[in-house]
């Protein structure tokens, strides 16, 4: 029996292993505006949170120049960086089921619209979803409690039943974003996040097994 109606899912970090092509757009960006690199440990943190976010608070990059940051990012993400990514072990097969069990199913991603629809289509992952709730492109509207909002209400506008609903992530941006809307979190521990973002959430899991557990579905390995 299935734990919750509706379940949303984070991508970068969750359901894709995004980091590379991320991380190596950040570390060209900042190149290109004459900011040091930091090193990868510290890198690894920018996935998930919106970017003007991680511009502003871990680069330091001043307000004024954030928009150049974020065009040279998109540029080169869109182009390279987007590819540079594979689905983790299992999710393919968590899909599909959790697809077959008649839970309503919605993205919730702080990625803009653009490259997250690029990497939707080159795993072919779209049709998993009945409601696709991104980041808006020019980083206007990104914040995690915006696109959980979004993705909830896209739901609803399909007569999808959201009463019991839960945010599956790997990041402290994902529990927060929950908690203004009053849902339940579960963390996957193969993203990244650490244990004080873990230990925020109703739930975290270790592998895609304990995930279909938690969701109530059963588990298979086709």
């Amino acid at each position: 029996m299935l734990t919750y109606q509706a379940v949303l899912l984070d991508l970068d970090g969750t359901l894709v292993d995004s980091a590379p092509g991320i991380v190596s757009t950040i570390a060209f960006t900042l190149k290109e505006l004459g900011h040091p690199v930091p090193p990868m440990k510290e890198l690894l943190r920018w996935v998930g949170p919106p970017l003007p976010e991680s511009f502003a608070t871990r680069a330091h990059v001043p307000a004024g120049d954030i928009p150049e940051a974020i065009s040279i990012y998109r540029s080169r993400y869109l182009d390279v960086g987007a590819y540079d990514a594979k689905l983790f072990d299992g999710v393919g097969v968590f899909l599909r089921t959790l697809k077959d069990s008649g839970a309503a199913v919605a993205l919730a991603t702080s990625k803009p619209t653009t490259p997250a629809s690029i990497m939707l289509e080159h795993f072919t992952l779209t049709d998993y979803f009945d409601v696709i709730a991104c980041a808006a492109d020019d980083e206007s509207r990104g914040r995690k409690d915006q696109v959980i909002e979004d993705a909830l209400a896209g739901l609803r506008a399909k007569g999808l039943p959201t009463t019991t609903s839960v945010m599956v992530g790997d990041r402290i941006h994902d529990v927060e974003g929950a908690e203004v809307h009053k849902i339940d979190t579960i963390m996957v521990r193969w993203g990244y996040g650490g244990p004080a973002e873990w230990a925020a959430a109703h739930k975290s899991v270790d592998t895609p097994r304990q995930l279909h557990q938690a969701l109530g579905l059963p588990f298979r390995q086709d």
